[in-house]
């Protein structure tokens, strides 16, 4: 299964929803040419919305931790909503849960980015 996502601009935040696989960095280079392009017109504030994710190894993990980075850098933020048991258990066991705001639901997500 390959990678896409699609952008829906929100007021509060861009939101992302990821679809598929993220197993190899090349696969998401639109989608991180993308999170630059809109850092640089001003918009730093990122849900990445994941209920259809499937998988992603250490390539996928680097995309998000990538994305937060770059938004940080510019002075914004990134939440994670929907996320599935397997990429659950993948944050938490290396740690990422405790630099991500994960939100059960994209109308949490917007909430804590207000």
């Amino acid at each position: 299964m390959n990678f896409e996502y699609s952008a829906e601009p929100n007021p509060k935040a861009v939101v992302f929803h990821l679809k598929g696989e993220i197993i190899d960095k090349n696969q998401a280079t639109g989608f991180l040419d993308e999170v630059g392009r809109l850092i640089a017109s001003g918009k730093t504030r990122f849900i990445l919305e994941l209920s259809e994710l499937k998988y992603m190894n250490s390539s996928g993990l680097n995309v998000l931790v990538n994305t937060l980075t770059k938004a940080r850098n510019a002075g914004g933020e990134v939440a994670v909503c929907n996320v599935s048991k397997k990429v659950t258990d993948l944050l938490v066991i290396t740690k990422l849960d405790s630099i991500f705001r994960i939100e059960p639901t994209l109308e949490d997500a917007l909430k804590k980015l207000q």
